[in-house]
């Protein structure tokens, strides 16, 4: 048995969104999540990797609590989190024949009743899990399955941390949210090194920087600041490794809406701009989802399937998005999206005229119709994968010319029914006057070299 003291990690780690209806590995292949039949919760686990997926129920002799927490491993056995009698409990679980096995790892021993303690997101290869246990000033890395004695403490970081972004695919490099001196950075935790901690965002002095994601192939990063606002969250992007300017697309803010990026595209080999985005949009009238790429001014909205796993999803190669969904009549479905491949406007194009309740300035913007509707639920189908884009040229995890960012939209802008048309094309004869832009920049990552392909 292995003892901490903990406390609940600072604010603003989920950004007020709900977690993710279930957890993914980070090659797809399963799922887990924490199922309900009536009053009881039961954890279940999904295979993606077949040609159909399909779930297998992983009950034991009494149900879970509420808010237990699952994790999928590599091999298809699913790690559970309980909190036991103030201690955290971690097994493994796994079908046997009608039945469900559990192996025992150990238990982390808290003694402060409101300690938290949280399953980071599932490491790369899927033959370990980690957990972040935050205290008043420090936080401590857990590795709690994988090990060869229980649960080990790998590091221990002075100030809180939140979040949880692996830069590699060796699960050995950690991107952290550390709060310290009033202010939250992102920073990198080498786990082969005993912890050892570096910097890895520090867009301006007076900021809080929070890393989101993060894509292996392509080093594009999805990033939270207040940088260019203090004191408003903006979501930004910027390439790791690179010393270009962080930016922060308008066409990402939506009015009333929380916008959260969950997938990248991988695959896209030293073209982080033309990776596709999926971003979950929580508005007051409903849930959908968005997709955006760097490279465009605009945000594509479209129907979430009936009984999304808010939040949950992953990219193929190809450019397909796979949504997993429950219903009644179909409690196992992927649903497969492939959204409008990026098209640049030609030159002396005229747009297309508005959608209805769409102005044909908020469609220039890439917002959706203030029609006061999320978009309708389409069916499920299996959608044909995009062609892949071939890799850019140039410098390893060097982008692309910044794309130009879009304007604001003049309506309200999180009901979209109807696909977001390209925006006219300036007067060449009225050249816009030229501002000034803020200097951002995107602190160099250390060990960027080691995230490859």
């Amino acid at each position: 048995m292995t003892a901490c003291a903990i406390e609940p990690s600072a604010g603003h780690e989920d950004d007020g969104v709900a977690p993710a209806g279930c957890t993914l590995t980070a090659d797809g292949a399963y799922a887990a999540r924490l199922a309900s039949a009536g009053d009881s919760w039961f954890p279940e686990r999904w295979t993606l990797d077949g040609p159909e997926p399909y779930a297998v129920p992983l009950p034991r002799n009494q149900p879970e609590e509420p808010g237990t927490e699952v994790q999928p491993m590599g091999d298809g056995r699913v790690l559970i989190h309980r909190l036991v009698a103030g201690r955290h409990a971690f097994s493994l679980l796994y079908p046997t024949g009608p039945g469900t096995g559990e192996l025992p790892l150990g238990v982390v021993e808290c003694p402060d009743d409101t300690a938290r303690l949280r399953l980071l997101p599932p490491a790369p290869g899927g033959r370990r899990a980690y957990a972040l246990a935050v205290g008043p000033r420090s936080t401590t890395v857990w590795l709690v399955a994988g090990g060869a004695f229980g649960p080990e403490r790998l590091a221990e970081l002075p100030g809180r941390c939140s979040g949880g972004v692996w830069l590699d695919r060796t699960g050995r490099l950690l991107a952290l949210d550390r709060e310290a001196g009033g202010r939250t950075k992102a920073v990198v935790v080498d786990l082969e090194r005993g912890g050892e901690v570096s910097p890895l965002l520090q867009i301006a002095a007076d900021s809080d920087d929070r890393l989101l994601l993060a894509d292996h192939d392509s080093g594009l990063l999805l990033i939270r600041s207040d940088a260019p606002s203090p004191g408003q969250d903006r979501l930004g992007w910027g390439v790791l490794g690179s010393t270009l300017p962080v930016r922060f697309p308008e066409c990402l803010r939506l009015r009333d809406c929380a916008v959260t990026p969950f997938a990248i595209q991988p695959g896209q080999i030293l073209a982080p701009e033309s990776c596709a985005v999926a971003l979950r949009v929580d508005g007051p009238r409903g849930r959908w989802v968005g997709v955006w790429r760097p490279s465009e001014r605009r945000v594509h909205h479209l129907p979430a399937p009936e009984g999304w796993l808010a939040g949950a999803g992953l990219w193929t190669p190809e450019g397909v998005l796979r949504l997993p969904y429950a219903t009644e009549a179909e409690p196992c479905g992927v649903a497969q999206v492939s959204p409008p491949a990026a098209v640049a406007s030609e030159p002396g194009a005229m747009p297309p005229p508005p959608g209805p309740g769409q102005s044909p300035d908020a469609r220039a913007a890439g917002a959706p119709p203030a029609t006061g509707h999320p978009p309708q639920p389409a069916p499920p189908a299996r959608a044909h994968p995009a062609q892949p884009t071939p890799p850019a040229p140039g410098h390893p995890l060097e982008p692309a010319p910044p794309a130009p960012e879009c304007s604001a939209p003049e309506h309200s802008g999180y009901h979209p029914q109807h696909p977001v048309q390209p925006a006219p094309p300036a007067d060449p004869t009225h050249p816009p006057t030229p501002s000034a832009p803020r200097p951002v920049p995107l602190q160099q990552a250390p060990l960027g070299r080691l995230v490859t392909n």
